[in-house]
């Protein structure tokens, strides 16, 4: 909401902040060369395949000279400008929301009614965007950041994180269903077995679930249950590498602490 001839603001958790005071960290020092397309996505202007694009195109200059090769590497000392405007190292900005249903994480989506970009349009200044996925029906703990490097350790492949969520299935799920999916099962894009699965809330309805990956392939869990012959109905992340979604609300989100950020970038997590 809009103060009476103040800046805009809005609540984080306990905590008020404005446009002008938000938590921010220091952007990165750059150690040796790093490529081109990296340098511009760390400014916050675009993705890398979005500065693959600009730099394809003729719009980045380095040093005063057009750069159109893929695969250019730069200094931190290097003056970088994309259309003739300098371009810097942003500041990094780190935010957890709970994300609601019926919003998109996905950036690039015309048919999409709803983004959980709309959710935090005036939270900063800088670009953030949702690491990894939770499908437009799933709830539950999403991390939103302008820091790429975090962002890949967190998704990609070779680092698999800890995600817990809570399913709620179409039947009962047998003992025999949950080692099923503990010992191992082959999907079309290779074998998954979950860390853990127990049953929750009521024990004797059994409809309600939690499990426990490291996966982070698209639409893991929802896979998983229906390769053993279940429908998920609502699937709730309720941890995601060390973070969680304590009291928030759905679709409320916050900054996250000094220390939180620190356990990300340190790797002290699942």
């Amino acid at each position: 909401e809009r103060a009476p001839n103040g800046p805009k603001t809005f609540v984080n958790t306990a905590n008020e902040y404005t446009l002008e005071n938000y938590p921010s960290y220091a952007a990165p020092k750059i150690e040796g060369e790093i490529r081109l397309n990296r340098y511009i996505s760390m400014s916050g202007i675009c993705s890398r395949r979005e500065a693959d694009e600009y730099i394809s195109s003729g719009q980045i200059t380095v040093n005063g000279v057009v750069v159109t090769e893929l695969g250019t590497k730069v200094h931190q000392n290097d003056t970088i400008c994309y259309n003739g405007k300098q371009i810097q190292n942003e500041k990094k900005v780190y935010i957890v929301m709970n994300k609601p249903k019926g919003f998109v994480t996905t950036l690039d989506d015309p048919h999409a009614d709803k983004s959980v970009m709309d959710l935090v349009k005036n939270a900063c200044t800088e670009r953030i965007y949702p690491v990894g996925r939770l499908d437009k029906n799933s709830v539950g703990v999403l991390l939103l950041t302008n820091d790429g490097d975090l962002a890949k350790r967190l998704t990609h492949p070779t680092y698999e994180k800890k995600k817990i969520y809570q399913v709620s299935l179409d039947k009962h799920l047998t003992r025999a269903d949950m080692e099923r999916l503990i010992l191992g099962i082959t999907l079309e894009d290779g074998d998954i077995a979950a860390d853990d699965i127990c049953y929750v809330e009521d024990p004797k309805s059994k409809n309600a679930v939690g499990i426990e990956i490291h996966s982070g392939r698209n639409r893991i869990v929802r896979r998983m249950f229906e390769h053993v012959g279940y429908k998920v109905g609502k699937l709730d992340r309720v941890y995601f590498a060390g973070l969680t979604k304590q009291k928030l609300k759905r679709g409320e989100w916050r900054f996250l602490t000094e220390k939180e950020v620190s356990m990300l970038k340190s790797g002290n997590y699942e």
